[in-house]
């Protein structure tokens, strides 16, 4: 009996932790055509900013994982490219795309997932 009980209050509070901490996930996009796009023109660094707002704004600043699913390249050139969460807060975050070098970027996306 005392070992159920254990458990039982073992499980209650793993419940309770997972019940706390939020999640929330959502897409992100940029390509030719959108304004201010330049990651498929001239040299050097070239950068795009997107602004994320959470539906549900977080109790603490959460963690952002970042994950490209697509990417539109010239094939005439190395495919340079680095994506980035900056400025994290707890209603919401920027993704930073940046090519280099001769890179052309016709478009690329993803997924971002945030949790405490």
């Amino acid at each position: 009996m005392k070992n159920f009980v254990a458990l039982t209050v073992i499980i209650t509070f793993f419940s309770l932790l997972n019940v706390s901490a939020q999640i929330q996930s959502g897409t992100w996009s940029v390509k030719e055509g959108q304004a201010g796009y330049n990651l498929n023109t001239n040299q050097g660094e070239r950068a795009m900013t997107i602004s994320i707002k959470f539906p549900t704004p977080f109790e603490n600043k959460p963690k952002v994982t970042l994950s490209v699913t697509q990417i539109d390249a010239d094939k005439n050139a190395n495919q340079r490219y680095n994506v980035e969460a900056i400025s994290v807060s707890r209603d919401g975050f920027t993704i930073k795309i940046r090519t280099w070098a001769d890179s052309k970027v016709f478009s690329i996306s993803g997924y971002w997932l945030a949790h405490e």
